[in-house]
């Protein structure tokens, strides 16, 4: 499995298992709004929410247009690289995790912003959601058939009469 992921997914995985280690509960490939999506999102258990970015290369680092959209969806902010990196090239205001496929670390902790309370709700329950349905999924992947096991949902179809 870990062939079949590119480099910015194996950091991604390295950095979901730090911080799991840290208490958190970490959603790759999450979509906080229309248009965006964050390498990592973890949601701590007082409620706060860090989104990471993982940066494989300088050129992919250079090509990532959107990462101040991502500001306003979070209480912090963090870059994910390797050894490797030039770190010099990440913007100041913002964290750091040294990472690999395995495991990573905080270098510098990312300021914090409050979320507005309402946006909170909002990115909780889009976290729970769509972190529910991927467990499901991957407990079964075949989605169900809309209620016909019976006929249909409430239509009566699947009552059956006692035939004479």
């Amino acid at each position: 499995m870990m062939n079949d992921l590119q480099p910015g997914q194996k950091l991604a995985r390295g950095v979901s298992r730090y911080l799991r280690s840290l208490g958190y509960a970490p959603l790759e490939e999450f979509v906080p709004a229309r248009g965006l999506r964050v390498d990592v999102m973890a949601l701590g258990a007082k409620g706060e929410l860090w989104v990471v970015e993982c940066k494989s290369s300088r050129a992919d680092f250079q090509s990532d247009s959107k990462w101040e959209g991502y500001l306003e969806w979070c209480d912090r902010f963090f870059w994910a690289v390797d050894l490797a990196f030039p770190t010099e090239l990440l913007p100041d205001g913002t964290g750091l995790i040294i990472g690999d496929p395995y495991d990573a670390e905080i270098i510098r902790m990312a300021p914090e912003g409050k979320l507005p309370p309402a946006r909170r709700k909002k990115l909780i329950q889009k976290f729970a959601m769509d972190s529910a349905r991927r467990l499901q999924a991957l407990r079964d992947p075949r989605p169900g058939r809309d209620g016909q096991l019976l006929g249909g949902a409430g239509d009566g179809a699947g009552d059956q009469e006692q035939q004479d």
